[in-house]
Order: C-alpha cells, then structure tokens, then sequence
C-alpha cells in the first residue's frame, strides 16, 4: 500500500516540518494507520512524528480522542465535525505541533445517498493557531475500490501536514 510516491511524500513532510521545527500527529480512521506508517517508514522520523491513534470505531474515537458522543450521533462519524474534534483531540492528547485527522468510507459498503463510497473528511488543527487557519474538508474520491481510496486519502493527509510558508 506504501508506494513510492507516498514514501517520497512522507520524507519531504518530515524533513519540511523538521526544518520549521515542528512536530506531527495523525488521527485516523478510514486509513487505519497507514498515515503514522508511512510516516514511521522513514529512518529518522521520531523526532518529528510523536504519535499516531488509529480510531476505527466510534467508541475508540471518544476514548482516545475525546469526541463528544453527542458529535458523533448528530453529524454521523464520517463529518467535518468528528474530523475537526478528531484533530483537536490528537493535539490534546500528544505534544505535536500540527496534527491531521481522517475519517470516511473506503468501501466496497458503507456508503449512503448523502454519504457514499469514497467520502473521506479532513481536518488540520495547529497549536495556538488563528481560528482562521481551521483547515475541515470533505472530498469524494468515488468509488474506486477500498485501496485506491485509502491511498488518496493518505497521499492528502500528508500534504495536509506540510507546514505553513
């Protein structure tokens, strides 16, 4: 799953945030920790990855991350608002500077009329960062198989943690 596009992605997020001195941090859902293994692909990337949780469930995603359940029962766990609290949470709960949360539905089921297949959401939380730099984004990526979705998804989560000019 880690092609080398993603691993040359992962290395220029690392030596781009090294270089600003900032340290990450991934919340992930749909990936199932593909981002934080991409990352940690890379010799070296300890001193700027500090974690990453993998919170599959919606449970996982209220334990490790704090999500309000109310959050998750109104906006339904693939929303900007679960992503958003998700970010928020992965910076809460580690020491990172920036970090990015996903969510969404890979496929080949779990898609609705409003929500279907491909449906991944993102959100970018930076420490003491200006209200105006939240970064939430719904994408639909199709139905192009659970791979290929999940890859998308990676290759956007990284360009996410790229830090500011």
């Amino acid at each position: 799953m880690i092609d080398a596009d993603i691993l040359k992605l992962a290395e220029e997020v690392l030596a781009a945030n090294r270089a600003a001195g900032k340290t990450i941090a991934v919340a992930e859902s749909c990936t199932g920790g593909l981002v934080a293994g991409a990352l940690t692909e890379i010799a070296g990337s300890s001193d700027v990855f500090d974690r990453g949780f993998v919170t599959y469930s919606n449970e996982a995603k209220h334990e490790m991350l704090g999500v309000s359940h109310d959050i998750i029962d109104t906006f339904g766990a693939v929303s900007i608002a679960v992503a958003w609290a998700m970010a928020q949470g992965a910076l809460a709960k580690s020491n990172a500077d920036v970090a990015v949360a996903i969510t969404g539905i890979a496929g080949p089921g779990g898609g609705t009329e409003k929500k279907p297949v491909g449906t991944v959401v993102f959100a970018r939380a930076r420490r003491g960062a200006d209200p105006k730099e939240i970064v939430a984004d719904q994408h639909q990526f199709g139905d192009l198989g659970r791979s290929a979705v999940r890859a998308q998804a990676v290759r956007m989560a990284l360009e996410l943690l790229m830090p500011a000019p």
